[in-house]
């Protein structure tokens, strides 16, 4: 069982959680609404996401490696953005979130965490 959970990885944990909830909820809306296959992706894409949440807030590593990646992709989507021209500010503040979600997933309390 993992020790006491840093306060960043509570964070991104959280933050998941919320993100993956509005997912599902979103999802549902669509199914009532008539919106198919969409929003069936939206929703296996929600689920997942509570999952990974969940991983996070137990010390779960492979939910980090998983959040780890996540982030690493929408670092890589805000540069590739930025560089071409498109929504500057929402690139900018997008990449730094996912630079602050990888510091809070891989600081020197979290490695401990993950690893006990």
């Amino acid at each position: 069982m993992a020790g006491e959970r840093p306060v960043g990885v509570t964070i991104v944990a959280v933050i998941a959680w919320i993100i993956g909830a509005v997912q599902i909820i979103g999802a549902i809306v669509g199914l009532v609404a008539g919106a198919g296959i969409d929003a069936w992706a939206v929703l296996i894409v929600g689920i997942l996401t509570i999952a990974v949440s969940l991983g996070l807030f137990r010390g779960s590593n492979a939910a980090r490696i998983i959040m780890a990646i996540v982030f690493t992709l929408n670092l890589i989507v805000a540069v590739w953005a930025i560089v071409i021209g498109v929504d500057f500010w929402d690139q900018v503040v997008a990449g730094a979130l996912a630079i602050v979600g990888l510091v809070f997933l891989f600081s020197a309390k979290a490695n401990a965490y993950f690893t006990q």
